[in-house]
């Protein structure tokens, strides 16, 4: 399912990830590792090396030609990236839906970037990998994440005690989804 790249604000594309981006991609987590560590897994330091990422990347992309996963990146006109936007755990049938996962650096914040990219990810799992729902989940004091999400259209469909382990620990998260379209599953 070939994706095509798309300018989502002034100088920042969202496309899909490449081979290439191991040592971009490497980058951005070492610069954005404070700043993401209140939302995320504790990571080995292995993770923020070039041979982590090119693990991770070959990985993805092995998902992606799966059918999956998607993995998208968020690519600056320098060259640099400033985030990541992910279906994950694609599933077809009756389900017909995925888990949809971002992050935006730090120095990029409060541009709508990340709105832009969850809306283009809508697209996506609607028009390209024919998905009937998207699901997203927030750590409950994740406000900002939450107001990206409403804006894109996904509602509250409850919490889910000890639901993540996030920086060391099991936290509680509240669940959104978006329904993208009505159609019956392909089969």
């Amino acid at each position: 399912m070939p994706i095509d790249t798309e300018e989502i604000a002034a100088g920042v594309t969202l496309r899909p990830l490449a081979r290439e981006d191991v040592d971009a991609l490497c980058a951005a987590y070492v610069a954005n590792r404070e700043h993401l560590q209140p939302w995320e897994p504790v990571r080995p330091e292995s993770f923020f090396t070039a041979a982590g990422q090119s693990g991770r990347v070959h990985g993805l992309l092995r998902q992606y030609a799966e059918g999956a996963a998607v993995p998208m990146v968020l690519a600056a006109a320098d060259g640099r990236i400033v985030g990541t936007s992910t279906l994950t755990g694609i599933t077809r049938g009756p389900f017909c839906s995925s888990h949809l996962g971002y992050w935006i650096a730090a120095d990029q914040q409060n541009r709508g970037l990340a709105s832009a990219a969850v809306a283009r990810m809508c697209r996506i799992a609607r028009d390209h990998v024919g998905l009937h729902r998207i699901e997203a989940s927030t750590l409950l004091g994740n406000t900002g994440s939450q107001r990206v999400l409403a804006k894109c259209g996904f509602e509250p469909i409850g919490m889910a005690p000890d639901y993540l382990h996030i920086n060391g620990a099991w936290r509680d998260c509240r669940l959104f989804q978006r329904i993208l379209h009505d159609r019956d599953p392909a089969l």
